[in-house]
């Protein structure tokens, strides 16, 4: 009997844990976007409400940071995002099919030199691009911040993407064609439906990495185009309610991606990652 209601209680307790961290730091975020008044030693706020999430979504104009819209942020922020994603898949999907299905000379390499740009830190990357950006009237604008996000996002499309197609085996292929269909018939009617979850998953990943990315828009966007990860970053600083508000509101792609990623992708896609 002991050792089962010690068994019971480290349950309980992991369990507790999980919670914990998970939900914990979430807690805080929810309880910050409706505090009014919360100063220590409160363990709770003194008083809540909306008045921030009116603030936000334009419903209020009388507080210090009525200046502050979060709709031209969300507007910049999609913009960016959804010309990002097309165009960022645009270029990965013929990549990702090279990669995966012709036997390129020094692959391997080619796969490493495209994982170069992760390994160093990403800020005295984009402060060499500024004069670039800069000679070619990019820097401050969308269409520059466009780019960045490209550059930013190509890396994982392609890499997923590839992913992809290496979990479909060649002879599905081979025998479309082997019963009277073209290449570009056996790509389109047999290895594009097959491989369209795990492109999918990469096109919302590659979507929700443009619309967090924050170093790029910071130092090529700026001052011009403030998105949602500039305007939290603006607002962490003196106004946390505000700022937990621009928080979930970022939160609800991470977890839409989650749930798609948790119903759509399959296991063997990472083990074909780096092959």
């Amino acid at each position: 009997m002991g050792i089962k209601c010690f068994k019971l209680i480290f349950k309980v307790f992991i369990a507790a844990l999980f919670l914990f961290i998970l939900i914990g730091p979430l807690s805080s975020v929810v309880l910050w976007s409706i505090a009014i008044k919360w100063y220590w030693p409160h363990v709770l706020p003194q008083e809540i409400g909306l008045a921030y999430w009116k603030q936000a979504l334009g419903l209020q104009r009388d507080w210090a940071i009525a200046a502050v819209s979060i709709w031209d942020a969300f507007k910049a922020s999609m913009i960016v995002a959804v010309v990002a994603t097309i165009v960022t898949m645009a270029l990965a999907i013929p990549a990702a099919y090279a990669l995966a299905r012709f036997h390129l000379p020094f692959k391997a390499l080619f796969l490493l030199l495209f994982l170069m740009p992760k390994v160093f830190p990403q800020q005295p990357i984009f402060v060499n691009l500024l004069p670039v950006f800069t000679r070619w009237g990019l820097a401050g604008t969308l269409p520059g911040v466009m780019l960045i996000h490209i550059l930013v996002c190509l890396l994982f499309g392609t890499w997923i993407s590839t992913s992809a197609f290496k979990a479909i085996p060649e002879s599905l292929e081979e025998a479309a064609r082997s019963v009277g269909a073209t290449k570009w018939q056996a790509f389109w009617r047999i290895l594009m439906p097959l491989a369209a979850p795990g492109l999918l998953v990469s096109t919302v990943f590659v979507f929700v990495t443009s619309l967090t990315e924050f170093t790029g828009t910071f130092f090529l966007g700026l001052p011009f185009v403030t998105t949602l990860p500039m305007l939290l970053y603006s607002a962490s600083g003196y106004n946390m309610q505000f700022a937990s508000v621009l928080a979930l509101v970022l939160l609800v792609p991470s977890l839409l991606f989650m749930i798609m990623t948790e119903r759509i992708f399959r296991p063997e896609y990472l083990g074909s990652v780096g092959r």
